[in-house]
């Protein structure tokens, strides 16, 4: 077998339908597979996603009901290891720093260590958490990891 004889699985590939090509191309001549009249046959015409026709949608039918944990979430900002062999060595590290120099960017709930890559220096990182693997790398080179806690979790009673 060389690069020559590959070809695609049988079927798995469509010859693009082209429309609006005459009554010679089989796809209905003047109309171009729009019908005769109505919304869909003018041109320009689209209607958006779920749209019914002006009957009530089935998103908007449904009854939306229980509990959903989305906006309780909590999303970090992930930076892997080997972005922070940008600093120094012995310096500290934390989210400000991080967004000065652009590893960090956007909203998020904090920001986590992740051991992508390998780590070159000592430093001293405060972060709000740590993969373990990051953390046992950072350990490994002489660094510390402190956990600086931004997420407040209120309970009611």
């Amino acid at each position: 077998m060389r690069l020559h004889d590959l070809k695609p699985a049988s079927g798995s590939k469509h010859r693009r339908k082209r429309i609006g090509r005459g009554p010679g191309s089989g796809r209905g001549g003047h109309t171009s597979t729009r019908g005769q009249k109505g919304q869909g046959s003018r041109s320009g015409s689209s209607t958006r996603p779920g749209f019914e026709g002006g009957q009530l949608p089935l998103a908007r039918r449904l009854p939306k009901r229980g509990f959903n944990n989305k906006s309780f979430s909590v999303v970090f900002i992930p930076v892997n290891l080997e972005s922070l062999n940008h600093f120094d060595d012995g310096a500290t590290v934390d989210e400000n720093t991080l967004r000065e120099v652009g590893l960090v960017n956007g909203r998020g709930d904090g920001v986590k260590i992740l051991a992508r890559g390998e780590l070159e220096k000592k430093l001293t990182i405060k972060a709000d958490a740590f993969s373990a693997a990051a953390k046992a790398a950072i350990e490994g080179k002489g660094g510390t990891c402190e956990v600086v806690s931004r997420v407040e979790i209120s309970v009611s009673e």
